[in-house]
């Protein structure tokens, strides 16, 4: 639930939690779905891990009102087909390739949000509630839920922006299957002898930013957006600390004729410990295009060009529909 969604918000490295003014506001921040006019639809698609990992995204949302909207997304981030050779060899020590099966592991999301319009002009809210299901084989699956509150305000040309995640902090109840795992004990002999913890927690966090867009002789745009993200414990972030951490980030959109995009960002400032055990500054760039028409938006994001940080780099697809486009 942290990694993102839409091509378009990655290719700007995420920076958008002031910006974000479609249906996919339902996860960066809920508070801007107040500014759709119709119905729309968000499709993504992304592989990571050299293709071993596939990561899916669709969303749905629509005005209820001048000044509310609702939104419904699914994310699925799984990996599939995995060999699962824990009884290949026998009780006899004889190996049959006959006993290798396959099985999956996926964490979904399902959120639903709702925004408001409120009567401070220029000031929205959001809301999301979101459940988490987590499934590994046969062995073991989870139920979580958590919420989130988004806020948004404009003021003249600047845009501000704040979304709290997981502000009850998301719980997430695992369910073992201990016959399935006493199978993986006894192929791992002296290993794996204590049940995991069963239950699993995710800690708040805070994404702050500020944008401003610049209209140039009506054809052309420019969107910039700096964020700044908040973790409430100490991590490899650029800067943190026994209880604190956070790192910023920054993205631009650079648009023609509301047609064509192109979007540059950089952001995920990590410290990074070398072999040799000095530290290092880690960050990800990210490059992306853009194109609509009628109603069709379709966006491609690459992300950590040059590979500057310990992620992989990623292909991002997403399409966007406005569905009115299907009422003419």
């Amino acid at each position: 639930m942290n990694i993102g969604v839409d091509a378009a918000s990655f290719g700007m490295s995420n920076s958008v939690v002031a910006s974000t003014n479609d249906v996919n506001s339902g996860y960066w921040n809920p508070a801007g779905l107040v500014n759709l006019e119709t119905q729309e639809l968000s499709l993504m698609h992304a592989s990571y891990f050299a293709n071993i990992a596939n990561y899916d995204y669709a969303a749905f949302a629509m005005p209820l009102d001048d000044n509310s909207a609702v939104g419904l997304s699914i994310i699925r981030f799984g990996v599939d087909d995995i060999l699962n050779t824990t009884q290949l060899i026998d009780s006899q020590g004889n190996i049959n390739y006959d006993n290798i099966s396959l099985f999956s592991t996926a964490d979904y999301g399902f959120t639903f949000s709702y925004a408001k319009r409120l009567p401070l002009d220029g000031l929205n809210v959001g809301v999301n509630a979101k459940v988490i299901r987590r499934i590994i084989g046969d062995f073991a699956s989870s139920w979580g839920f958590g919420l989130d509150a988004g806020i948004q305000f404009k003021r003249n040309n600047w845009n501000f922006g704040l979304m709290a995640r997981d502000i009850t902090t998301t719980y997430n109840s695992w369910s073992i299957d201990e016959e399935k795992f006493a199978e993986i004990q006894g192929a791992v002999e002296g290993q794996n002898q204590d049940l995991p913890e069963t239950t699993e927690i995710t800690i708040p966090k805070l994404q702050l930013g500020v944008s401003r867009e610049f209209i140039y002789h009506y054809d052309y745009s420019f969107l910039a957006e700096i964020d700044l993200n908040v973790r409430f414990a100490e991590t490899n972030d650029l800067f943190s600390s026994s209880g604190l951490s956070f790192t910023p980030s920054a993205g631009f959109q650079f648009g023609y004729i509301d047609m064509i995009y192109l979007r540059g960002g950089i952001g995920n400032f990590q410290t990074i410990t070398q072999l040799d055990g000095e530290d290092s500054t880690g960050f990800q760039p990210n490059i992306g295009l853009g194109f609509k028409y009628k109603g069709i938006q379709i966006d491609y994001a690459l992300t950590d060009i040059g590979d500057q940080s310990a992620a992989l780099y990623s292909n991002v697809f997403s399409l966007k529909l406005d569905l009115s486009i299907f009422k003419n």
